[in-house]
């Protein structure tokens, strides 16, 4: 049902007489209506758009053209969910400059939701038919300006626990106390979403026109005042990133939009290195920090000595990148996942333990619970994570409508992530590291070789899941931690094998090719025995089999793992058996 109206009226200082003339429904309707000027755009929600745009002639006289839409279903609940919508995809189409602030919009029912939502995409087609949007919704949501937009509607569990940080952490600015908070999350949950959304949020009370705030009541609509914004003037901020795709993603997406930088995006060592101390610094995946151990390269095991020298006088084994954030700054909003660790170099398990436990006892701990990327359900992690290990969970009938599926032929796989990657955009092939990187001497090789297939690594390092050769490659952890996909074709490689005298799963040192992934520390004097490498592994591979939002695909090596995992990955959908010619192929 269709029953809005799309508005056109150029914008100036006499607007809001000419409405008020034109309908007297603009004096007391609910509306949404986008402000533009070919170049930035403004979306807005009132309920007296004569006098919205009387106060915009004020503050937005540099916009020119006004579009209202209009319609008599229209309440304040849809008006808000629609505007919130808007926000998005402009700022996920690039093709104007958003000039909204970051209040806070939740993303709440309310009655035929369902049924506006569809109309939400009829006022976007008419939008883009009048040049408003260059790019259709699915690939506008398949972008990552879209995926890590600050400018998103967050869940009631999301706008809570970014309510009470925000609350304490101006309580900390009043009385210039020292403080250090963790928010924990399995995939999925929307850390990273909620680094930048409040990154964002806090940018825009320091620097918003009160004057503009005019009867706005959104979530965090509160904050904006000359007190608040007293409390931020001249306060550094950062957002640390320990993995460098992940990173350099985020640097994008800040530098695209308005009150943030691509330098407010740091690496730990930015952090360890920086001349002036931050006032707050939240860390994401703030388990893939290191602590000492061999690092990627030269330069930077110089590096790791030169900071702790710099912030500690010596060159101590147990000072960690933990300790350099600490040491520099003066607050730190921690977003973990101890389940995510993937190697040795990583903050051990005691490290992460002691910091939630110390953000418990001050209070400061949230719990993100509520699964926003799969659309498998909220239990669909701790079902993966049961399923690789030695005390699997109970089958469920159904994860419907995710399209979670298993496969005997490994080619069969990756012919069907070429559909959905066809249909959906956004479907790869991910593995762990269960093959070693002949491309890397040899680009005319396969990588991964599998029953005739032949298979390449990812052949960029850094923002792989959009490079131009991504659907013809095969991912690695390191380029997809943090990042969705629409479908996941998931290899599980002989690193993990069932052992079945033991009747348990077990690791293969023998089958697993990180390098960095699987070698002892002789710095803090550790050695990983197979059962400490297979827990990492195992997060590994919950990773991967978590990246997927509308399904998932299985392949596994080992035959003896094949069949016990089989049950657990095939609930709604087909087997997919070999056929019954099976020439050698080489798909990539």
């Amino acid at each position: 049902m269709t029953s809005f109206e799309i508005v056109k009226h150029g914008f100036s200082s006499g607007t809001s007489a000419e409405l008020k003339a034109l309908d007297r429904r603009y004096l007391n309707w609910p509306v949404v209506y986008v402000l533009d000027n070919g170049r930035e755009v403004y979306v807005g929600e009132t309920g007296n758009a004569v006098k919205r745009m009387e106060q915009h002639s004020r503050t937005k006289a540099g916009l020119k053209q006004l579009k209202i839409v209009l319609d008599d279903r229209f309440n304040k609940s849809v008006c808000l969910d629609l505007e919130s919508h808007l926000i998005r995809y402009f700022a996920g189409d690039e093709s104007f400059q958003v000039l909204n602030r970051n209040d806070g919009v939740v993303d709440a029912e309310y009655f035929d939701r369902e049924e506006y939502r569809q109309t939400f995409q009829h006022v976007f087609d008419e939008l883009r038919e009048l040049g408003l949007f260059e790019r259709s919704i699915p690939e506008i949501e398949n972008s990552d300006l879209f995926k890590y937009s600050p400018f998103k509607a967050l869940s009631q569990e999301q706008m809570i626990v970014v309510t009470d940080i925000l609350e304490g952490l101006f309580e900390d600015l009043d009385s210039d106390t020292d403080d250090t908070m963790v928010i924990q999350g399995s995939p999925g949950t929307g850390k990273t979403i909620i680094a930048v959304f409040m990154l964002k949020l806090l940018q825009d009370i320091a620097s918003a026109d009160l004057q503009e705030v005019f009867d706005a009541d959104t979530m965090f609509s509160e904050f904006f005042t000359d007190e608040h914004q007293a409390l931020l003037e001249s306060r550094r901020f950062g957002l640390v990133v320990p993995q460098q795709s992940l990173r350099k993603t985020l640097q994008g997406v800040f530098r695209k939009t308005p009150g943030l930088s691509p330098e407010m995006v740091l690496s730990p060592f930015d952090v360890g290195g920086a001349a002036e101390r931050f006032d707050l610094l939240i860390v994401d995946e703030a388990h893939r920090l290191n602590q000492r151990a061999n690092q990627p390269s030269a330069m930077q095991n110089l590096r790791f000595a030169e900071i702790n020298e710099r912030l500690f006088g010596r060159d101590d084994a147990r000072y960690t990148q933990l300790d350099w954030i600490r040491t520099q700054s003066r607050r730190q909003i921690f977003l973990l996942d101890r389940l995510q660790s993937i190697k040795p170099a990583d903050l051990s398990q005691e490290i992460q333990r002691r910091l939630v436990d110390e953000a418990s006892r001050a209070g400061r701990q949230y719990a993100l619970t509520s699964q926003m990327r799969v659309r498998a359900g909220s239990d669909y992690v701790g079902y993966v994570r049961s399923a690789l290990s030695n005390e699997p969970p109970a089958i469920p009938e159904s994860f419907e409508p995710y399209d979670l599926r298993f496969f005997d032929d490994i080619g069969a796989m990756a012919a069907e992530i070429q559909a959905r990657n066809d249909e959906h955009g956004l479907a790869r092939l991910v593995a762990g590291y269960a093959w070693p990187w002949v491309t890397k001497k040899n680009p005319t090789a396969y990588d991964i070789e599998i029953g005739g297939h032949g298979f390449r690594w990812n052949t960029v390092a850094t923002d792989w899941i959009n490079s131009a050769r991504s659907a013809e490659e095969v991912g690695s952890i390191h380029t997809v931690q943090g990042y969705d996909l629409n479908f996941a074709g998931v290899i599980i490689g002989p690193d993990l094998q069932y052992d079945q005298a033991e009747r348990r799963i077990v690791f293969d040192r023998a089958n697993y090719h990180d390098k960095k992934g699987k070698e002892n520390n002789p710095q803090l004097g550790i050695k990983y025995s197979d059962e400490d490498l297979l827990a990492f592994v195992a997060n590994i591979y919950s990773v991967l089999l978590t990246r997927g939002i509308r399904g998932t695909y299985v392949y596994v090596c080992d035959l003896g793992l094949r069949e016990r995992l089989r049950p657990y990955f095939a609930p709604n959908g087909p087997l997919i058996s070999p056929p019954e010619a099976t020439g050698s192929a080489v798909l990539f």
